[in-house]
């Protein structure tokens, strides 16, 4: 009998080797890679949201005054719960005493202000739904950070843009000039959020060009951060986050010199997520690195 196993697995492995001799690879076809990656976007169980940061210093700070936050959850079984997703960049204003206690308070606050108002509708059961809209806890959540703020790093300053998502619903609290922007399967990109900048102001008054902004040496300043004067005026919206596309939360540190083109670029571009994220520092940096750059990007995934 042993010998009997012996003489047939001998045989098998011949048989085996003898396939293998005769494998022939090539490279995938181009419709046979789009139809991977139609199938990657498209067709995952349950949805999700796959998620990324990176931060650098830059090149030219010694401190980081940028704070980030990121969380996702997916709950998934017999009853269908929506992915839910927040993010928050906040960053310090440069010049302003502990302008990085400024935005790690801020995510801080926001972040426990948004998960409190969450906890019960996330995990009890049955969930006990929230009581206010969306935009009514991130207003909420703002003015609580503002209100700590003042009250506990007086004379600082942070720009803060958080993102909180249910499914295929983005709320925006903006103030200050992080940025958010949308990038579609079509490869359009959006920026969701409108600058709190006095360069910003005069562009859009027709004052001055696009061009002429870019270059203006007060395209710093702001007229509008958590933490400056006592009365604020978050912006706030709800937009789509369409399956398949992504979200990307950036200080001014990477958009102030990287353009909006090769920001797409490099997100279509990179093999993975992570990969994407970190070449967005890295191409800051290449560009000079004049400030703390942070990089959040968040794809849907359903």
């Amino acid at each position: 009998m042993l010998k009997f196993i012996k003489k047939i697995f001998g045989r098998n492995q011949q048989t085996a080797q003898q396939a293998l001799d005769n494998v022939v690879t090539a490279p995938l076809s181009d419709a046979q890679l789009q139809s991977i990656r139609t199938i990657t976007v498209n067709h995952y169980e349950p949805p999700q949201f796959l998620v990324t940061s990176a931060q650098s210093v830059g090149r030219q700070r010694e401190l980081n005054e940028d704070s980030l936050f990121t969380l996702s959850t997916t709950i998934a079984g017999h009853s269908s719960n929506a992915p839910f997703g927040l993010f928050i960049i906040a960053d310090g204003m440069g010049g302003h005493q502990y302008g990085e206690i400024a935005s790690n308070t801020a995510l801080r606050v926001i972040s426990g202000y948004i998960l409190k108002k969450f906890h019960n509708s996330l995990f009890n059961i049955p969930s006990m739904p929230v009581e206010e809209s969306l935009q009514e806890v991130m207003s909420a959540a703002i003015m609580e950070a503002q209100r700590v703020i003042l009250n506990e790093a007086p004379g600082s300053g942070t720009t803060v843009t958080a993102a909180l998502v249910l499914g295929q619903q983005l709320t925006i609290g903006h103030v200050g000039d992080s940025r958010a922007y949308l990038l579609y399967n079509d490869q359009r990109i959006d920026a969701i959020t409108r600058d709190h900048s006095l360069v910003r102001r005069l562009e859009e008054l027709g004052q001055i060009t696009a061009a002429e902004a870019a270059v203006h040496p007060q395209r710093n300043v702001l007229y509008r951060a958590l933490g400056q004067g006592e009365t604020l005026d978050p912006d706030l919206s709800t937009v789509p986050f369409p399956v398949g596309s992504y979200l990307l939360i950036c200080s001014d540190g990477l958009w102030g010199v990287v353009p909006d083109d090769e920001i797409k670029k490099i997100i279509f571009e990179a093999p993975t997520l992570q990969r994407a994220c970190q070449n967005l520092v890295s191409a800051a940096n290449a560009a000079g690195g004049p400030d703390n750059i942070s990089a959040i990007l968040v794809q849907s995934l359903g």
